[in-house]
């Protein structure tokens, strides 16, 4: 019987041996080999990004020129090789002290959020921060003061517009930036700046109500047939909206003048009759204005969060389908979002109008409406001071680094900073409650992290 035993043991041990064979694979196959040669494929990478130009004669020129002189990459793969090795053998010993300053930091901003929320202390705070805010443009150049109001200030107005879309209700626009430009085209139509006449030529500020309502009957008129779809396919039908107004603005040349779009659009001006006050080309002017529709923006946005229709849209965003299961109206409150989001882009279009004097269709283009989407993203969904924060920073950055990186690359850079962003912080940089909830619940395969993809499971029926 031992013998039996024996031989019958030997075909199990060997299958045994060799499904074990097949489990361990190569030695370039194991994780800690595959991240170094990531690693090294990113130092690649990034010496090309730092490198010369490519030429649109030669597509290896950039490739070339890198490998002529390769003190540079092998600088970037000594680096990298740095960075692995730390991680892969030295990180054990550093955790403890990284783990301690991170719960110390954690109770230092829970102290702090204490603090800071004691109206005793916020108020003053707040007044603090509007005084900075009100003499910042003292603070800085020209050439800063005009990126402070055309990519910093505009582009905030845009982001609190669609936070409202995207990060409460949930609903993926890509074609945002068009109701910006049918902002900006009604305040050339109302002030007498294209080739058709207006019933009655109106000043840019009471051009702001008009474009707000035409905004808004934009966004219904978009929203009605379409709020019925989810996710990707909403998407498209957005994209499609925006390329529809950007080839109207471009083609329809007796009503917008085409590519050479409309010139001498006039500045704002405010007129009491006993006082007379006109905005110039100085950007300070323009940069108080908009800090004064951002304030009024901001606080009707932060009631309109707490109030029934933000805890409808976020409802909406969690879960559509238990939403609508417990009596919300989903298409309405959706078609709102729509509408108040659209007619804060109006505001912007009327501002950006009157301040440049000029516009024309390519400043309208589809990457105005990535950029948009990507600042809320980065600021954190669904948070109004993220958003604004993220916007800030990220409408600036490449105009800082104009400086130091050649045009052509600073997109680049910016889309590096966006993956790795979305890799170790995907709830933003200051993200609301809610959104940094929903995160970890999906992490945890309870719930989704937005209503904009499929239910964990898939879609049911």
């Amino acid at each position: 019987m031992s013998a039996v035993k024996t031989l019958d043991r030997q075909p199990v041990t060997e299958t045994a041996r060799r499904i074990a064979a097949l489990r361990k694979g190569k030695w370039y196959q194991q994780q800690r080999w595959a991240r170094l040669m990531g690693l090294v494929f990113a130092a690649v990478v990034l010496d090309v990004m730092a490198g010369p130009q490519g030429s649109s004669s030669d597509v290896f020129f950039a490739l070339e020129a890198v490998y002529k002189e390769p003190t540079s990459l092998i600088v970037w793969i000594a680096v990298m090789v740095g960075v692995w090795a730390f991680a892969e053998f030295g990180w054990g010993y550093v955790k403890p002290y990284f783990d301690w300053t991170k719960a110390k930091a954690t109770e230092a901003g829970s102290s702090v959020r204490q603090v800071t929320a004691d109206r005793r202390v916020k108020w003053p705070l707040g007044v603090g921060v509007a005084v900075l805010l009100i003499a910042l443009p003292e603070m800085l150049s020209t050439y800063w003061n005009q990126v402070l109001v055309g990519e910093v200030a505009v582009y905030v107005l845009l982001a609190i517009g669609l936070n409202v879309v995207v990060g409460w209700a949930g609903l993926l626009d890509l074609g945002f930036i068009a109701f910006f430009a049918i902002g900006a085209y009604s305040a050339a139509y109302w002030t007498g700046a294209l080739p058709v006449e207006p019933p009655v030529e109106l000043t840019p500020f009471l051009v702001i109500p008009v474009a707000v309502l035409t905004c808004l009957i934009a966004g219904l008129l978009l929203g009605a047939p379409t709020l019925r779809l989810r996710g990707d396919y909403l998407a498209i039908v957005t994209l499609g909206f925006h390329e529809i107004i950007y080839l109207i603005a471009k083609n329809k040349e007796d009503f917008t003048n085409g590519p050479r779009g409309a010139t001498g659009i006039p500045g704002f001006e405010l007129d009491l009759g006993f006082w007379d006050y006109k905005w110039g080309l100085d950007p300070k002017q323009y940069w108080w204005l908009i800090l004064a529709f951002a304030a009024v923006l901001v606080f009707v946005f932060r009631r309109l969060e707490h109030s029934r229709v933000g805890r409808a849209w976020t409802a909406i965003r969690e879960d559509e389908v238990a939403a609508a299961a417990n009596g919300v109206d989903t298409v309405k409150f959706k078609l709102m979002a729509f509408a108040i989001g659209a007619s804060t882009s109006g505001i912007a279009g009327v501002i950006y109008a009157s301040k440049q004097q000029f516009i024309s269709p390519e400043s309208f283009i589809l990457l105005s409406s990535v950029l948009v989407i990507a600042y809320v993203i980065f600021g954190g969904m669904g948070s109004l001071w993220g958003v604004i924060v993220g916007t800030a920073f990220l409408a600036w950055l490449p105009q800082r680094l104009k400086e130091f990186v050649d045009p052509k690359d600073r997109y680049m850079y910016l889309g590096a900073l966006l993956v790795v962003m979305m890799i170790y912080r995907p709830q933003g940089l200051i993200p609301s409650r809610r959104r940094k909830r929903e995160l970890t619940l999906a992490k945890q395969g309870i719930g989704d992290a937005d209503a904009m993809t499929e239910p964990v499971g898939g879609r049911m029926g």
